[in-house]
């Protein structure tokens, strides 16, 4: 989109919802979605590209739900023009500022229905299948309200992008906690994707950190209700010895108990009818330190559990929880760069690397850091 010139103000697009030129043609198509037409109280993220949208909704006359950024303050909040508000005061309303200026907090007792959702995307596929920049706050926003009874199943998600947007994105990056759309509007078409993949059926609370717990409080709020409702809430990492373990994970240790002790960890180590939770990155800049790959990873959005340095091979590999993250993180590090060099990202059991880790033994290069 930058390199087209099709991307709008903020810019540069990378590592946001990308707002793009014709954003605003491609929400004329909103209004006049049957679902709209019928809709009371409709779900729309905050991101750029999506103002015009809101501005439909308060236009309408219907009740505009915003997400809180980054959830630290709740889950959405209501905006409440003021009494009278002429279009160009409702057109304020819809900006960012507005939205901070004219709204109040719907608390977890709202009891709230939303009848239409709008999420932002990087990519989305006719197929309704979603990426978003990879934090998962509009899946966890999703999958709150589903746990507030605020959605269900029959909800319609709504997508609002540029028509070089829409890609053929593949089955095996979604998971179960993943946003599917069922429309998407560009400036030249409207999409029904006749998506019939479930949508989340609420949190899943085996994905949730104490640190997203920290900074969510409202995820607190919803942890502490579900647990004295009686359902599953254990959080990641802390789950019991054999508790949750998936099973590649449990296919990975029957092949130790099998094989004896492990070899010294290398990403050619891989066992070929097991996913991989590695991924290597190959053709480094020789000059490249451990500090410069990680703030790019940061910066894509997959910072991994754990960094092995692989400096004479060019080469990094990156260890991620599951198979499940680390074909995210394969996603989204195509095309990355450092330098002038176009990195090499596969999945470490589609890249064969000679010499184990132990190799490197006594030799730390001089940034080395095994996690990250």
């Amino acid at each position: 989109m930058e390199a087209r010139n099709l991307a709008d103000f903020p810019r540069p697009v990378h590592h946001r919802i990308p707002n793009f030129k014709g954003a605003s043609c491609a929400a004329e198509h909103f209004p006049r979605l049957p679902a709209f037409k019928v809709a009371r109280t409709i779900k729309v993220n905050p991101d750029a590209p999506q103002k015009n949208a809101r501005f439909f909704v308060l236009d309408s006359k219907k009740t505009l739900l915003v997400p809180t950024p980054r959830l630290r303050t709740g889950l959405f909040n209501r905006i409440t023009p003021p009494p009278g508000a002429t279009k160009d005061i409702l057109r304020k309303c819809a900006t960012s500022q507005g939205v901070r200026n004219y709204s109040v907090p719907v608390g977890l007792d709202a009891r709230v229905l939303v009848d239409l959702v709008v999420v932002g995307s990087v990519a989305v596929s006719e197929k309704g299948w979603r990426i978003g920049k990879g934090e998962g706050y509009a899946d966890l926003e999703y999958a709150m309200m589903v746990s507030m009874g605020a959605v269900s199943q029959g909800t319609p998600v709504v997508t609002i992008v540029h028509d070089c947007q829409v890609i053929d994105i593949p089955e095996a990056l979604l998971e179960d906690h993943d946003l599917t759309v069922d429309y998407i509007l560009t400036p030249t078409r409207v999409i029904a994707t006749g998506c019939e993949r479930p949508k989340p059926t609420g949190i899943v609370w085996s994905k949730i950190s104490r640190e997203m717990m920290e900074k969510i409080p409202i995820l607190r709020s919803l942890h502490y209700r579900e647990k004295q409702a009686g359902k599953r809430v254990t959080l990641q990492g802390d789950q019991h010895p054999g508790e949750g373990r998936s099973q590649h994970t449990a296919a990975r240790s029957a092949v130790r108990r099998a094989w004896g002790p492990p070899e010294p960890e290398s990403c050619s180590l891989q066992v070929q009818d097991v996913p991989s939770s590695t991924v290597y990155v190959g053709n480094l800049p020789q000059a490249t330190r451990v500090s410069e790959l990680k703030s790019a990873l940061r910066e894509r959005g997959a910072a991994p559990l754990r960094l092995t340095w692989r400096g004479p091979q060019h080469g990094a590999c990156l260890h991620y929880q599951d198979p499940a993250s680390a074909r995210r993180a394969l996603s989204c590090l195509q095309g990355l760069h450092l330098g002038a060099n176009t990195l090499s990202v596969v999945l470490a059991r589609q890249q064969r690397v000679s010499d184990p880790v132990s190799s490197l033994a006594g030799k730390p290069h001089p940034d080395h850091d095994p996690t990250i």
